[in-house]
């Protein structure tokens, strides 16, 4: 556990006197989401800016340094018998808090447990300038104007460095199982979105490999009368099925190197007229498509159901990556980015070309 703020704000500091440019690294394993790094760029290392700095399992609130890794936050968590409930993805050991939210990474969960951004009651941050600035706080309540901490979800580090996350934690399911049955595609699609709209404890529904995987938590009476009421097999290693989507180490995800595609969709009960393999998950909201194909083809057949695509791994990365967004929201981008960072010194063109 260290706090390192201090040596990291004249980090930057001297980058902006010097005009230089950084790449702000934790874990270092999300280097493959966004545009490829800027190899002229300097290294800002917040892999020992480390510790949890305040919990209070009564108030479900726990605030961190940007670079505690999730295993340690998971640990702590599980003493209480709470947990994130946002499911982020271990892609390593290394793993930390600051970059799950700045890259805006939710698991199985997403949909009833909410993302990462919903978790996120406040934030400290390093902008442009070296100036240390807090946003939010440690309460829900606690919100107003322009919500600083949860525009870092996502972001990719192009708005400042974040140095220290509030988040609110929830308890751990009483209990949990998982269902599977046989079906096609189209079937499971209509399918995840009846049943997500019945009042019942479902927590992650996904379809991969011709089967629908529906996970029930909650308290036990309930898990249990709706696991009957549902036709399905019940399988035994339910919890390692789910941490392997959660971690993308299902065999689908197997090859890092081919280009993979994800679509956020708002209309889960169709897909894109496109052919190929892919693993549909929280309930039809988010799809994995893997195969060649040009970003601008995918984004028609995005906003044809109601979405967005984006190159999330492997393939060409020195062109955009991100669905390509309409002026006007360019323009506000591109506004907060000379708000939070005039010099352009975090990240640059990790996010966007013209970021």
């Amino acid at each position: 556990m260290a706090d390192l703020s201090q040596q990291l704000q004249e980090q930057v500091l001297q980058a902006r006197t010097r005009a230089e440019k950084l790449n702000i690294v934790g874990g270092g394993t999300k280097g493959f989401m966004g545009r490829e790094a800027n190899t002229q760029a300097g290294t800002l290392d917040m892999s020992e800016h480390t510790g949890i700095v305040d919990y209070h399992p009564v108030e479900l609130v726990m605030t961190v340094r940007a670079g505690t890794t999730l295993s340690d936050i998971e640990a702590a968590l599980a003493e209480q018998g709470q947990a994130l409930h946002f499911e982020p993805p271990h892609f390593g050991p290394g793993s930390t808090i600051g970059g799950t939210l700045a890259c805006n990474l939710s698991g199985p969960a997403r949909p009833w447990a909410g993302s990462v951004r919903d978790q996120v009651l406040g934030t400290r941050l390093l902008n442009g300038k070296g100036e240390h600035l807090r946003f939010g706080g440690e309460v829900m309540k606690n919100v107003a104007g322009y919500d600083v901490s949860r525009l870092q979800a996502g972001a990719l580090g192009t708005l400042g460095v974040i140095t220290e996350i509030s988040l609110k934690v929830m308890p751990t399911p009483a209990a949990s199982l998982t269902l599977v049955r046989d079906m096609a595609m189209d079937e499971a699609l209509h399918y995840m979105n009846r049943r997500t709209a019945e009042p019942k404890p479902i927590t992650a529904a996904c379809w991969v490999d011709g089967k629908v995987y529906l996970r029930l938590s909650g308290a036990k009476t309930a898990v249990e009368a709706t696991a009957e009421q549902w036709s399905g097999d019940v399988i035994e290693q339910g919890e390692a099925f789910w941490r392997s989507v959660q971690d993308m180490q299902h065999e689908f995800f197997a090859d890092k190197n081919a280009p993979l595609w994800r679509f956020s969709v708002g209309s889960p009960a169709t897909n894109p007229a496109l052919g190929g393999d892919w693993f549909i998950d929280w309930a039809g909201a988010q799809r994995w498509y893997k195969g060649t194909a040009e970003l601008s083809d995918l984004e028609v057949l995005a906003r044809a159901a109601g979405g967005q695509v984006s190159q999330f791994r492997g393939g060409d990365r020195s062109g955009e990556v991100m669905h390509s967004q309409p002026n006007a929201l360019k323009t506000i981008q591109q506004r907060m980015k000379e708000s939070f960072d005039p010099d352009g010194i975090f990240n640059p063109g990790r996010l966007y070309s013209w970021m």
